[in-house]
């Protein structure tokens, strides 16, 4: 707005919702913003609002840093002196790099920044100096100071987060990235945590070791490297490896990516999970029978979905808050919001043959044709995201299938492995829940998934 102006004054540069756009920084009337308008992964435009031909027509604005082919862009931060930092997530990690705001030329990338993710990053116009939080799978994170004042940014350790637990060496873990092949030939990205002489004694010709496989795989969500100190816990404790799957469904490589998992595209999400599993035992990181999945909510249908469909496979599933009625989910709270990722059973003949072939309390099989992993279904009995009844009609249809139907016919049921559902009391989808429960939950869950997979507590031998 010109000066003495007020907001009745204002006049729209962009009026519809095709595109976000957001606000990095004006020189005057040359206004800088990031958009995704004819760009999944995004890009850096400049715009003069004093000429009002530009009106609703970001098409014919300056390009000042154009759509990556591969990476997204997920920020950019004006600093001082006409320099911009900006934040790409390249093969599902963060990586910083110090461009000109004027021309959007790169003049470095940060790579002396760890392999992780941005945690938080303070820093605006005013100053030459910004701080960034790093942290990955195996550090709590550490704090970096930037420095823009010169011709290249430097960087310096600020500080350091340290976590105060005798058996925590983070020189003792390492983290891998592999790249799997799916089903359909798309490579997934998958990394992979453990201590470095667990690591390297699981990738031996004979495994002994079990893995933990988390995903989720859907609403253009990324995982990217983060602390966990559950998982940590399991590593240390069970000797165990850790990896997380960037599944399509996510938005680890744009809205290409997600959209490959969707609709009637989720098929892709289960096979790519599935090969990962396939690939953890083939390349010697588990153990054939050592081999557990995991996943919350989106991540809780994958896990029924792939039990169901690949039993063979794995030794155990832990499904937190499942959707697992997908012919039904649209029916009960906030579960129709959810149609732009799964569809809608009632929307047509082939969307019910779609997701009737794989929704997970459908599809369980007889337990006169299959054993059953042993199995853990997790629900809070004040979920009103995911409802209860998800998680709860399941576990009754898998004991049922499993073993009652069996009885029923006069058969002796040959499931040996426990199926069993955890059910918390005054407790909702898991945000909020306090320590004690959580720490209760995970120590459940980790008990379970140990037994499942016969692998003992390795930590007090140490």
């Amino acid at each position: 707005l010109p000066q003495g102006s007020t907001f009745a004054d204002a006049i729209a540069v962009i009026d519809d919702f095709e595109a976000e756009y957001e606000y990095v920084s004006n020189d005057g009337s040359a206004f800088v913003f990031k958009t995704n308008h004819k760009a999944p992964r995004s890009k850096v435009l400049r715009v003069d609002v004093a000429d009002k031909t530009n009106f609703g027509t970001p098409e014919a604005w300056e390009t000042l840093i154009p759509e990556d082919p591969a990476d997204v862009l997920e920020w950019v931060s004006a600093m001082k002196g006409g320099n911009l930092v900006t934040c790409y997530l390249h093969n599902a990690r963060h990586i910083l790099q110090h461009r000109s705001s004027g021309t959007g030329e790169l003049k470095r990338s940060l790579d002396e920044l760890p392999v992780g993710s941005v945690a938080g990053f303070t820093g605006n116009a005013d100053d030459d100096e910004a701080f960034v939080k790093f942290t990955s799978f195996t550090s709590p994170g550490s704090i970096f100071r930037l420095d823009v004042s010169g011709s290249s940014c430097k960087v310096e350790v600020f500080k350091e987060t340290e976590l105060n637990c005798p058996a925590y060496k983070p020189e003792d873990l390492v983290t891998e990235q592999v790249f799997v092949k799916s089903k359909d030939g798309t490579r997934v990205p998958m990394f992979v945590v453990g201590t470095k002489g667990a690591v390297g004694e699981l990738r031996g010709e004979s495994p002994k070791g079990a893995a933990l496989l988390y995903g989720y795989g859907g609403f253009n969500i990324s995982l990217t490297p983060s602390f966990s100190a559950s998982r940590l816990s399991y590593i240390l404790g069970f000797g165990g490896v850790v990896a997380i799957a960037n599944l399509r469904g996510g938005g680890e490589f744009g809205e290409e990516w997600h959209k490959a998992g969707v609709g009637l595209q989720k098929q892709n999400v289960f096979d790519d999970f599935q090969s990962c599993g396939e690939f953890l035992i083939r390349e010697g990181y588990c153990a054939e029978d050592k081999l557990a999945i995991e996943g919350g909510s989106n991540g809780g249908l994958l896990v029924g979905a792939c039990l169901n469909q690949r039993p063979d496979l794995f030794a155990c599933g832990i499904a937190h808050v499942g959707v697992m009625d997908m012919l039904k989910f649209q029916r009960f709270t906030i579960g129709h919001a959810w149609c732009t990722d799964f569809g809608n059973s009632e929307d047509s003949d082939e969307m019910f043959e779609y997701i009737v072939k794989y929704s997970p309390l459908h599809n369980v099989p007889s337990g006169s044709e299959v054993t059953y992993p042993a199995t853990m279904v997790l629900t809070g009995d004040h979920d009103d995201r995911v409802v209860p009844l998800h998680s709860l009609k399941f576990i009754a249809e898998l004991q049922y299938q499993q073993i009652l139907s069996i009885l029923e016919n006069g058969e002796e049921p040959v499931q040996t492995n426990p199926l069993v559902a955890r059910i918390e009391t005054r407790a909702g989808h898991g945000a909020g829940k306090p320590t004690k429960k959580v720490i209760q939950q995970n120590a459940d869950v980790y008990s379970f998934v140990a037994a499942a997979t016969s692998t003992p507590w390795v930590l007090a031998d140490k």
